[in-house]
């Protein structure tokens, strides 16, 4: 038979997907996958079954609903300083992730490189190679998750066509500061590049303050911004995300959006109108449990003799895991992982599915913690049982 496509060799399925089945077969708790395992938000389901009584059930509008194109020029205004027409600057897309591969297919030709940092979040460096692109790397570097302008400014060059930026990042935590955008910034008007952010995380932030690229100086035609309802309304599974970005950019997304899945569920896009007018109380709240559950967490993986910080923003640690290697008779970040869920039945994700040499991650594990108390009271239970039996409680 003739030989399948070459390119779907170049990387492997998704590693944190995986964790999450090894997760479920083994009956542990899943601190592996970012996705809530508390009720979502009342409002938002019963504006869903709503939708769905109201016969909102068939094709939307393409690039999306004029209901919640509204609704996210609006918010996008009034939090992130962004001004944009829901007629022309706003595509809504099966989340987030339809969100970056449709900007990519749209604005990538072939030699074209993108930079993104690293450790990154698993989907940009395929998403990278699936668009044409070539993806060069720039380190952010363990505790602070800072970054070399020096190896930044030497990854531009007459090639690069975007760069992603992911703040508050997975699986950092980290909360790129305005210092740090403006140099991005200079950069991408230097050398003429787009710049795609991912600021899915917006609203769980710890530390800092959550800047919009799009709203610096020379940024707002050449930045693409990509958000979800997944993260801030607890409804990962319901796939309503969206781009918002300059005209000419926006009518090359919709083409490659409306080919590649139509459009984002109806009913839920217009779930999603009602969410995005939450009041403030609303993030004020959902910020306070993450930052209590973060603190909890930190302290039960120090305890437990892994090294970590707090994360300045949304709900990921990375844990140094150098010092229990050996207490676990492991040497790498896989063999950890399944060592871990065997004998705690804690679900986390090996470090190395976050670089582009995996051996920069091979002592590393990424734990979540947006999680219910009940998940992380049965976590704390599990290490505690395990942790003294070897000592290190």
């Amino acid at each position: 038979m003739k030989e399948l496509s070459k390119i779907t060799e170049s990387f492997s399925e998704s590693v944190i997907r995986e964790m999450t089945r090894v997760c479920d077969a083994a009956g542990g708790y899943n601190l592996s996958q970012g996705f809530p395992d508390f009720e979502s938000p009342k409002e938002i389901k019963e504006a869903a079954i709503a939708a769905i009584h109201k016969e909102y059930n068939q094709y939307p509008v393409t690039f999306g609903e004029p209901e919640l194109r509204e609704a996210i020029a609006k918010k996008a205004a009034r939090y992130n300083g962004i001004q944009c027409d829901p007629d022309t600057e706003i595509t809504v897309t099966c989340g987030s992730t339809e969100a970056m591969i449709a900007t990519l297919k749209a604005i990538i030709n072939p030699g074209d490189e993108i930079i993104v940092f690293e450790p990154f979040y698993e989907n940009y460096g395929p998403d990278g190679i699936l668009s044409g692109a070539t993806p060069r790397y720039v380190t952010l570097n363990a505790p602070d998750w800072s970054f070399s302008l020096e190896e930044l400014e030497k990854a531009f060059n007459k090639k690069t066509k975007a760069i992603i930026i992911n703040t508050p990042n997975n699986p950092t935590g980290k909360v790129f500061s305005r210092e740090e955008l403006q140099q991005i910034a200079a950069l991408c008007v230097q050398w003429d590049t787009y710049a795609i952010t991912d600021e899915i995380y917006e609203h769980i932030l710890y530390e800092g303050e959550h800047i919009s690229l799009a709203t610096l100086p020379g940024m707002k035609e050449r930045t693409v911004t990509i958000n979800s309802i997944s993260k801030t309304y607890s409804v990962t599974g319901w796939r309503v995300g969206w781009a918002i970005a300059d005209k000419k950019i926006t009518q090359r997304i919709r083409k490659v959006h409306d080919f590649l899945t139509v459009g984002a569920p109806t009913p839920f896009q217009h779930a999603a109108s009602v969410a995005l007018a939450f009041p403030n109380e609303y993030y004020e709240t959902l910020r306070a449990h993450y930052q209590k559950a973060r603190a909890f967490l930190v302290g039960l993986l120090r305890e437990a003799g892994f090294k970590c910080a707090p994360p300045e923003g949304a709900y990921y640690i990375i844990a140094d895991t150098s010092t229990l290697m050996a207490e676990l008779d492991v040497d790498n970040d896989f063999s950890f992982s399944s060592k871990l869920i065997e004998v705690t039945g804690v679900a986390t994700v090996p470090g190395s599915s976050f670089y582009s040499i995996p051996s920069k991650g091979r002592n590393q594990v990424r734990f979540c913690f947006c999680k219910k108390w009940e998940t992380l009271f049965a976590v704390e239970k599990a290490f505690k049982k395990y942790f003294k039996e070897i000592g290190k409680y």
